[in-house]
């Protein structure tokens, strides 16, 4: 099925998460089949039946597919180039939106804010959503997003360099953030659209990919230094990260962690060259402008 030209669109990958996935569409049934949505899935090397159900059962939706696994990152990277929309929201696979009327927010928001690049929205991080979903928090500028509910002006992204998909998993979104500050565009978190991620976080601990996990996002933390700070702050900033994984998780007991502090490290070593031929430091004046802005906000409670 070849992209619609809509205004919007939702991308959403996958890899073998049927269940949550199933659930996913379910709640997004609305959108599916509005004429002004067009909505992509990447399967991404799943083998349990993920893209012949989806071939089944939505026909409206267009599906691509990575005959073996190419990760989280390469996979976003395919839905980006692919979709034809002018904003464009990225979901997980077990994420949905549940306010009402989104589509109107977000057009209005970016309408009225000619710089803002990415949408982050509020997302709530929990198997069951809150019987109160009021909140008082209003629309801020601030660092970067999480990839689980965001949507991208579709003219930024193509500004910028692609995600790097060479991160695997973990990183991507403070990666663009780095480069939509450098050439003066903004996120803005904006509470009015809910996201409900239906994942138990303190849960993971006890998951099997605990470390793989771990390490990669420490590794993610440890490029994003050595891409984008000023030389002179990278060793102290590496070393805090490091004596703060020690004392908090290895000294306590958590040997898991130990072993992916140390396949973070190899990673970092093994990265280098690509490390400094990929650089595009902020400077001290543009550190300290990015610093001033507020946190990227990532849980709603």
């Amino acid at each position: 099925m070849e992209a619609k030209n809509s205004k919007f669109s939702i991308l959403i990958t996958t890899k073998n998460r049927l269940s949550d996935l199933k659930e996913t569409l379910n709640q997004l049934a609305c959108f599916i089949d509005n004429d002004d949505v067009e909505f992509i899935i990447c399967d991404d090397g799943s083998s349990d039946g993920t893209s012949t159900f989806i071939e089944t059962n939505y026909k409206s939706i267009q599906l691509i597919k990575n005959a073996k696994s190419k990760g989280l990152i390469f996979s976003r990277n395919r839905l980006l180039h692919l979709t034809k929309a002018k904003y464009a929201i990225t979901l997980d696979d077990d994420a949905y939106i549940v306010s009402q009327n989104p589509l109107e927010k977000i057009e209005a928001f970016f309408d009225s804010n000619k710089k803002c690049a990415v949408i982050a929205f509020r997302v709530f991080w929990g198997k069951t959503l809150p019987d109160t979903l009021n909140h008082t928090l209003v629309s801020t500028r601030v660092k970067g997003f999480v990839g689980c509910g965001h949507v991208w002006r579709m003219d930024a992204w193509r500004s910028l360099p692609d995600y790097p998909d060479w991160f695997v998993f973990y990183g991507e979104e403070e990666f663009a953030g780095f480069h939509l500050f450098k050439k003066d565009w903004e996120i803005w978190f904006v509470p009015d659209v809910l996201i409900h991620h239906r994942v138990d976080v303190k849960a993971r601990k006890k998951h099997q990919d605990y470390t793989t996990r771990l390490r990669r996002s420490l590794r993610s933390g440890w490029y994003l230094y050595l891409l984008f700070y000023p030389l002179k702050y990278i060793p102290k900033r590496l070393a805090y990260t490091l004596w703060m994984q020690l004392k908090l998780k290895v000294f306590k007991g958590d040997f898991r962690a130990l072993l992916a502090i140390l396949g973070a490290i190899f990673d970092v070593l093994f990265n280098m060259p690509r490390l400094l031929n990929n650089r595009n430091s902020l400077t001290e004046a543009e550190l300290k402008r990015f610093y001033q802005l507020n946190e990227t906000i990532i849980y709603w409670s």
